[in-house]
C-alpha cells in the first residue's frame, strides 16, 4: 500500500517577501519525493530557498488559519497544496 505523507516545510525568510515566508505544504510518497517536487514546482516559480525546518505528517489544522488554512489546496493528493501554483 502506497500511502501519501504531508510535508510542511519552512523555508528561509531572508529573501524578498514572498507567499513562500509562511511555509510550503506538500503530499508526496517520501521526503525525497517533496523535495522533488519542491525543487521542480515551488522553487521554478519563486526561487530557491534554504529549507530550516520539515514537519512530516503535519497536522493541517496546526497551520496558520488566516493566510494558509484559508488558501490551501487538498492535502491529500500528491503535489503542492500550499501555495497553490
Amino acid at each position: 500500500m502506497v500511502v501519501l505523507h504531508r510535508f510542511w516545510f519552512t523555508l528561509d525568510r531572508s529573501l524578498s517577501p514572498s507567499v513562500l515566508n509562511l511555509g510550503c505544504g506538500i503530499s508526496a510518497y517520501s521526503l525525497d519525493d517533496a523535495k522533488h517536487i519542491l525543487a521542480e514546482q515551488v522553487f521554478n516559480i519563486f526561487g530557491v530557498r534554504d529549507i530550516l525546518d520539515v514537519i512530516e505528517d503535519v497536522d493541517v489544522s496546526t497551520l496558520e488559519e488566516n493566510h494558509v488554512r484559508s488558501n490551501m489546496g487538498i492535502p491529500t493528493i500528491r503535489g503542492v497544496w500550499f501555495p497553490l501554483l
